[in-house]
């Protein structure tokens, strides 16, 4: 009689301590792409930031050295929005913004910086009390000073993710007098 002995082969996985292996594989490498996807994302975020804080700081700063040089203000009453100058080199330079969130300032024609949530304009004499502008010559010529407040959304979820303000005294305030 022969007897055949069946010996367990110990070498080897079972099917089912493979699934479980794939299974916590596939858990580990899910956690590790949503970590590394919400880095990439925060990292584009912070690239558009400053992009954005980059383009809103160099259009402040030539408002301010433009407005800087104005001779004299041509104050307009109809919007806080606009402000219209001459320079001795220059007449009837404007920067406008049209009131509507995501529009550009514009510098004349030209858009100057996108995604503008808000800009003001307000107006001072010598004395730093505010002006209201009127389309008064009178008004105009005692402007020595313009307060500038910009704020910019990026990402348009309508908190600014850029508030610039500068106040600028006129250089040539006078100079016409």
């Amino acid at each position: 009689m022969i007897k055949i002995f069946y010996v367990k082969n110990q070498k080897g996985f079972s099917l089912i301590e493979m699934m479980v292996v794939v299974v916590i594989l596939g858990l580990i490498v899910l956690g590790l792409v949503t970590f590394f996807t919400g880095g990439v994302k925060s990292w584009v975020a912070g690239q558009s930031q400053l992009t954005a804080q980059r383009n809103a700081r160099q259009s402040m700063d030539r408002m301010v050295r433009e407005i800087r040089e104005a001779s004299d203000i041509i104050a307009n009453s109809t919007s806080s929005e606009e402000i219209n100058f001459n320079t001795p080199w220059s007449t009837n330079l404007k920067y406008s913004w049209s009131g509507y969130e995501g529009d550009p300032i514009l510098r004349g024609a030209n858009p100057l910086i996108n995604n503008v949530q808000s800009l003001n304009f307000k107006y001072f004499n010598a004395l730093d009390i505010e002006i209201i502008p009127t389309l008064s010559v009178e008004t105009a010529s005692k402007i020595s000073k313009v307060h500038i407040d910009l704020k910019v959304d990026v990402d348009k979820d309508s908190n600014p993710d850029i508030t610039l303000n500068a106040d600028v005294d006129l250089r040539n305030f006078g100079l016409l007098d």
